[in-house]
């Protein structure tokens, strides 16, 4: 239960009440992904995320929900799992909003009882602004209204204040640089040389 939790909340940026009142119905399996409905949240707005098969995160959803009792008369995804098996009975908010202090102590972090449920939409959020994503995707990811939120991640964010150093310390900052160059078979290039790069992608085009 604690890493589907982990998994959804991340992933969805889900408050504790939304993973708490997830239903078997909300999600999707499609094989190489779960598309997640959340149709009521805090701010009325219903939102829908992905998650991909990243790891064994589809592995661990699957064998979770395989583990649900046939005589479960209810649709809610979460339920207790006790001496190797789950139960009827459904998760409850304080139960799941323990989840990110559960694993704190699991890495033996300190402060333990400050992770509470809000940890996982948190986490979801700052991980993309330390992505570089932009504020309107981040808002729309969580389902906020308004942007001062969002705006307070970007802001935070390890990436933005990297960027930032580099322009006052250094006065630059880091840019996307596209090269297209054509080769052909009579002008292949003996050797390629990069110097100062980092983050370097190659994107090989073969035509025939």
């Amino acid at each position: 239960m604690i890493k589907v939790g982990l998994i959804l909340g991340i992933a969805g940026a889900c408050r504790t009440d939304e993973l708490v009142n997830l239903t078997v119905d909300d999600i999707e399996d499609v094989g190489f992904s779960l598309i997640v409905k959340i149709p009521n949240t805090k701010t009325r707005i219903p939102r829908i995320f992905v998650v991909t098969d990243v790891g064994n995160m589809l592995e661990l959803f699957r064998k979770y929900l395989s583990l649900r009792p046939p005589h479960v008369k209810h649709k809610r995804l979460f339920l207790y799992y006790k001496a190797g098996k789950c139960s009827s009975q459904p998760v409850g908010k304080n139960t799941m909003g323990k989840i990110p202090s559960v694993v704190a102590s699991y890495l033996k972090l300190p402060d333990v009882a400050c992770y509470t449920g809000h940890c996982l939409r948190r986490s979801s959020a700052t991980l993309l602004a330390d992505a570089g994503v932009d504020i309107t995707t981040i808002k729309r990811h969580a389902g906020w209204k308004s942007t001062t939120v969002a705006e307070g991640y970007v802001e935070n964010s390890i990436e933005n204040k990297t960027k930032i150093a580099n322009q006052v310390l250094v006065g630059t900052t880091t840019s996307a640089i596209t090269k297209t160059v054509y080769v052909s078979e009579s002008n292949i290039p003996s050797n390629i040389n990069f110097e100062n790069c980092t983050n370097v992608t190659f994107n090989l085009n073969v035509n025939k």
